[in-house]
């Protein structure tokens, strides 16, 4: 099975993608872990990755293309595209290594998440800084407030999960990442969308069952 999962940040496309993977034994694949890896790892495209993060700018698309063409070769078993491609240059991208590797996608899976919902997923989080514990005010708050269960530290909130960011991050993704539905729907791979307002194993269900031939 050959897949990309899309939806705006927060409806839950790392949960679904590690549980697809893991259920359908194909490779998970996220720019973000691919960049980790390779600068780990010092490869040529990691080095010329790890340039641009130390200045602080976004790493090209000619780079992430080249990382993702690398490990599309190796993924025999098939693959499940997490959050990639963000925008139509990337897309583009991605058909023509398709059509290189001699690839076709069977489905482009959507998580369909209202606004007020992602939100709430992001801004609500708080994090543990000593044991790396997770909450949520609003879905799984601590037992006491700002105070973590495990290990009774303060909890703290993420720079970039404040409302104002989170609502930013949804404007980019409608006007970057939002348009690729349509470019897929154009397209000859089924794009299936999912209701992703429910718990996590309702939605796996749910993508399972949108993937049945």
């Amino acid at each position: 099975m050959r897949l990309i999962l899309l939806g705006a940040p927060g409806a839950g496309k790392g949960t679904q993608g590690a549980l697809l993977a893991k259920g359908m034994g194909i490779q998970k694949v996220s720019t973000g872990d691919l960049l980790r890896e390779a600068v780990r790892r010092g490869t040529e495209l990691g080095l010329e990755a790890k340039r641009f993060m130390d200045a602080g700018e976004l790493v090209p698309d000619d780079v992430i293309l080249g990382m993702v063409r690398e490990v599309l070769a190796e993924a025999k078993a098939g693959f499940v595209l997490d959050g990639f491609p963000r925008t139509l240059e990337q897309a583009r991208g991605l058909d023509e290594i398709l059509d290189e590797l001699g690839i076709d996608l069977d489905a482009v899976v959507v998580l369909d998440v209202p606004d007020d919902e992602i939100v709430k997923r992001i801004s609500g989080r708080r994090s543990c800084p000593e044991c790396n514990a997770v909450y949520n005010v609003y879905f799984d708050p601590p037992a006491h407030a700002g105070i973590c269960d495990r290990c009774g530290a303060a909890l703290v909130e993420r720079p970039d999960d404040d409302a104002a960011t989170v609502a930013r991050r949804l404007e980019v993704y409608r006007a970057q990442t939002e348009p690729l539905i349509e470019f897929y729907a154009r397209s000859e791979t089924p794009v299936r969308k999912v209701d992703g307002l429910r718990d996590v194993d309702e939605v796996q269900a749910a993508i399972r069952e949108a993937l049945r031939p």
